[in-house]
């Protein structure tokens, strides 16, 4: 299965969250059933336009709801613009929005961040829109206010200004199609990897492969945070956090956990696949593309969500 992913990947080069919302172990993300609406059976507007044209967050409590590549967002929290160590980016895109959990998440591990050398906290990227829900552009994911995008750009400063955050770029941590980390790649990258995924409230977090093997090859002690480190397609110019239901909250769909091990030894055939590709499957068909998300395949909940003052 690794060997299959990985050679995908080179033909897709994939360099965005596109399929970071896997629902089994790190395979693609397979859609259920589950929680998906029955009144709004015909209710056939796209999604997305809908979702992405909503500027502020629903009037309710906070709720996560649906799953991560199929789902919305009550009672949105802002991520602010900026903090004492954070930056929000590309603000144009209004996706500076998540549940309260992922708000509160975001703050402490930019304190931490802000502890490491050369980091003046962190600049983060994509979260959700101010409702969740299907973009108009980019992520499959990244739909219930629980996704977050975290750039490998240390922070030198955190007075960026609007301009300056839609033109500054993150940098590239990886070299030969992902074979490799690059000079970019350092050990306060790991050092704040670990410390995202040592939070009780992540489930996962997504990155290139060889990144999860750089960590793997240099961790000492407590290993146990590496199993929460997935390698995933594109993610070299950010890693991606997501984070578990919250306590409570029962509109929200959980993952399919993680598979048992610290995946080390698959994220190390991933890189092999790499730098020595197998031969192609001469039976692969492709998938049928993805159909657009109508009203009628989110929860019942997200008509309410949409429809909220």
């Amino acid at each position: 299965m690794i060997r299959l992913l990985a050679s995908l990947g080179l033909i897709l080069a994939l360099s965005s969250c596109q399929t970071d919302s896997d629902r089994s172990g790190d395979a693609g993300p397979a859609l259920t059933a589950a929680a998906v609406s029955t009144q709004n059976a015909n209710d056939s507007r796209v999604a997305k336009t809908l979702f992405g044209g909503v500027a502020l967050p629903s009037a309710q409590p906070s709720q996560a709801v649906g799953f991560y590549s199929r789902g919305c967002q009550a009672g949105a929290e802002q991520l602010p613009e900026t903090g004492p160590t954070w930056q929000a980016m590309r603000l144009s895109r209004n996706r500076n929005w998540g549940q309260p959990v992922l708000v509160d998440y975001l703050q402490d591990l930019s304190r931490f961040a802000a502890t490491q050398p050369g980091w003046a906290g962190l600049y983060i990227g994509d979260m959700a829109q101010p409702r969740g829900g299907p973009m108009l552009t980019g992520h499959a994911s990244h739909q219930v206010g629980l996704d977050a995008d975290i750039w490998m750009l240390p922070p030198a400063r955190l007075d960026l200004t609007r301009e300056e955050r839609e033109n500054l770029s993150s940098i590239r941590t990886d070299r030969n199609s992902g074979a490799y980390v690059n000079s970019a790649w350092t050990p306060q990258h790991m050092a704040i990897m670990r410390q995202a995924a040592s939070d009780p409230r992540v489930d996962r977090i997504f990155v290139f492969a060889v990144a999860k093997v750089a960590m793997c090859n240099a961790a000492t002690g407590d290993r146990s945070w590496l199993r929460k480190i997935r390698p995933w397609h594109g993610h070299n110019y950010h890693f991606h956090v997501r984070l578990s239901c919250p306590p409570g909250d029962g509109a929200c769909e959980t993952q399919d956990p993680i598979p048992a091990g610290d995946g080390c030894a698959a994220a190390q055939e991933w890189v092999n696949n790499i730098i020595n590709p197998p031969p192609p499957d001469p039976n692969y068909v492709a998938p049928p593309p993805r159909p657009e998300l109508t009203m009628a395949r989110l929860p019942a909940q997200c008509l309410d969500v949409l429809n909220s003052n």
